[in-house]
């Protein structure tokens, strides 16, 4: 395959690690939280009984026994030789009859984690005392107490920036990223009718796409092209974002607030594969990737973003067409408009250059494939709520993604109706233990692009969508994310 042959290229150019840096508040603090912790603590909880024999909660009592966690050296280490024994140890941490509720032996990923996170130091930030949470939910971590404060204060700028009420006064814009001279456009997507699907008659056709059915969609703006490299890369390098906006003089409790945001692992390949980066579409990144940019971008604008609904994103690539393409059903002017596998010279293209839909959005199809909000159900049709279809995510595989890409030959695939689920080995190649929930190193061809509702969300649903995905390593939930 292409991207195969791109990934060899990249690799051979830049030496792969065994595994990223481990960071201990996003890595290790929630396996501690949701299994150590829980038992041992000196109070206990209100779902496990305190063991005040060894205290997890704080840097200071988990170190106090010599043999609890060895810095440097995970085989000599209980915290991880303990979770590693056979199903029927006795010292089998979490052990066998202590499991209560949702507690059970740690997944192969976690104690990878720990091993990796205790070989590298175990460096424990000073002052972070870990709390016991109870798992019950894939967004346990993601919907933590200081998550919500954040999106709270953000929600708080988006509402004193929520200036246009009403779809007659939605314009096209233009907006420049705090910080930075990168700007991205905006275009206005009128609510409307739409017939989603396909016809069992039209060339390609897939089961997926049936029936058609009729959805009503509420105005948004559409970013008029995918992300690129110039806006994806403030978000995915912080460092350099922040040496970079010294000079804009920002507002320092803006600046907390983006701060505060999680931000991706830094990438063990070089990302973009020597395809380009200045003006070409940012790739490879998971979903979770891409909402916890739409909430970065969002506290940096003060507007609220988030990745399109597959509703809301086949509607804007259609622009009130019913064709299988926006331009008509006949694919010999794919050329014009699209970068699929035949015109491509076997790499994505700057974004903007070939012919916009009838909206002036640019890309939808071809170049990349794109990201939506929904979890992929192939029989999803049959039940989809008439208005504003959202299919909310229960677990990471598979996502619905859009729009074909500039490695596709056959240009159904580049079909306003195609659907695409997400799969697992888009990251098959990646060697890091666990693997990455930032990025999808198999998948060069896929992006995304943002849109802004004209109504702005409550706290609790903006939450709700820049935590959707509940993107996790675990070989055993399915074959496609």
């Amino acid at each position: 395959m292409k991207t195969s042959r791109l990934l060899l290229l990249a690799s051979l150019a830049s030496p792969l690690a065994l595994h990223a840096a481990v960071d201990f508040e996003k890595d290790v603090k929630p396996i501690l939280e949701q299994n150590c912790v829980r038992c041992h603590n000196p109070k206990g909880t209100e779902f496990e009984k305190g063991d005040t024999d060894l205290n997890l909660s704080t840097k200071e009592t988990a170190f106090e026994s010599k043999s609890t966690i060895v810095a440097g050296n995970a085989e000599k280490s209980k915290l991880y030789t303990t979770t590693v024994l056979a199903d029927d140890a006795k010292k089998l941490m979490p052990p066998r009859n202590k499991v209560t509720n949702d507690l059970e032996r740690l997944a192969k990923a976690d104690t990878e984690t720990l091993k990796n996170w205790i070989n590298e130091g175990a460096k424990w930030p000073d002052g972070m005392t870990l709390t016991a949470r109870k798992k019950g939910s894939e967004l346990a971590t993601k919907g933590s107490s200081a998550e919500a404060e954040l999106v709270t204060k953000i929600h708080e700028a988006i509402v004193k920036n929520d200036t246009v009420k009403s779809e007659k006064d939605m314009k096209a814009y233009t907006t420049t990223i705090p910080g930075s001279d990168i700007t991205f456009d905006m275009v206005p997507i009128p609510g409307g009718k739409f017939k989603m699907g396909s016809p069992d008659n039209e060339p390609g056709h897939k089961p997926d796409e049936s029936p058609v059915h009729e959805v009503e969609v509420a105005p948004f703006w559409m970013e008029k092209c995918t992300v690129t490299w110039n806006e994806f890369e403030l978000f995915m390098y912080p460092n350099e974002e922040k040496k970079a906006r010294e000079t804009k003089k920002l507002d320092p409790s803006l600046n907390a607030m983006t701060d505060a945001v999680t931000h991706p692992t830094q990438p063990y390949v070089e990302m973009s594969f020597g395809m380009g980066k200045d003006g070409y579409p940012a790739i490879s990144m998971t979903q979770h990737a891409a909402n916890k940019y739409c909430e970065w971008l969002s506290a940096k604008t003060g507007q609220f973003y988030r990745l399109p609904t597959e509703a809301e994103w086949e509607y804007a690539a259609r622009a009130g067409t019913t064709t299988a393409y926006f331009w008509g059903d006949d694919p010999k002017q794919i050329g014009d408009y699209c970068w699929y596998g035949k015109n491509s010279d076997f790499k994505y293209q700057k974004v903007g250059k070939k012919k916009p839909n009838p909206w002036g959005l640019y890309d939808m199809l071809g170049n990349v494939v794109q990201w939506t909000l929904d979890q992929y159900d192939p029989g999803y049709y049959s039940h989809s709520p008439a208005s504003n279809p959202w299919n909310k995510a229960t677990k990471p595989y598979p996502h619905s993604t859009r729009g074909g890409s500039w490695d596709d030959d056959d240009v159904t695939k580049l079909r306003c109706a195609a659907r695409r689920p997400s799969d697992a080995s888009w990251k098959i190649q990646d060697p890091q233990l666990p693997k990455s929930v930032w990025y999808h190193t198999d998948a060069q061809f896929l992006g995304f692009r943002i849109v802004r509702p004209l109504k702005t969300p409550t706290p609790e649903e903006a939450q709700a969508y820049w935590n959707s995905g509940v993107e996790k390593d675990n070989p055993a939930l399915s074959k496609a994310e």
